[in-house]
């Protein structure tokens, strides 16, 4: 199995949205969106889906919108980042030990995927999981991408619970660290603040750091 398929249509309700997103916005990506960074990261943040005029209209993850503001910034304050804003996939922008991807690559209807859907991508996510070194980080940005995680490594929910902040020492030498997402509605209803996910970054580079 391949850890993406840019050509992947085996959802067929995702299939036809993203066909019909294409009629209506010719000049958009609309197609299942890699991931990106450095193939060799230790730091995997994974978030929930493509956005609908961010990420699946320039191609590349939590750019193009608000929800990959907060993430940028950040990730650039950290040194995972050699610029603090994404603004196309074509910018130049580079990620330094860090990559990120999705539970789902492509665009879901009302950004929200059905459990199949997600069942079906996963098996991207275990290939792309599976040649992590021991040591790195998986930053799960919301609950989709917390239980992406776990169901590539068939582990148990009830054992793992999300939640902000928690970090999960998994059974592969791989640790398991969640956030709430960076969506505008979270970083807006002060749900999630800069200072929460600048706090997020510092354990992840302490655990990286080992």
């Amino acid at each position: 199995m391949p850890e993406f398929d840019p050509h992947c249509v085996a959802c067929p309700r995702l299939a036809s949205h993203l066909s019909n997103v294409r009629d209506m916005y010719p000049g958009y990506y609309a197609r299942p969106v890699p991931p990106f960074g450095d193939p060799k990261a230790r730091l995997i943040v994974i978030g929930l889906a493509p956005g609908m005029h961010g990420a699946n209209r320039t191609g590349r993850p939590f750019t193009g919108d608000h929800a990959g503001i907060l993430l940028y910034e950040t990730l650039h304050r950290h040194g995972f980042a050699d610029r603090p804003e994404s603004k196309s996939a074509r910018d130049g922008l580079r990620l330094k030990n860090c990559r990120i991807t999705n539970a789902v690559k492509c665009l879901p209807p009302g950004n929200k995927p059905l459990p199949a859907e997600i069942a079906t991508c996963n098996l991207y996510l275990q290939t792309e999981l599976a040649k992590l070194a021991p040591g790195s980080v998986l930053l799960a940005l919301g609950t989709v991408a917390h239980d992406a995680v776990l169901q590539a490594f068939k582990l148990k929910r009830k054992e793992y619970k999300f939640a902000h902040g928690h970090h999960h020492p998994l059974p592969n030498g791989l640790h398991l660290l969640d956030s709430y997402h960076c969506s505008r509605y979270n970083t807006q209803t002060k749900r999630l603040t800069a200072e929460m996910f600048d706090r997020i970054l510092h354990k992840a580079k302490d655990l990286l750091a080992g």
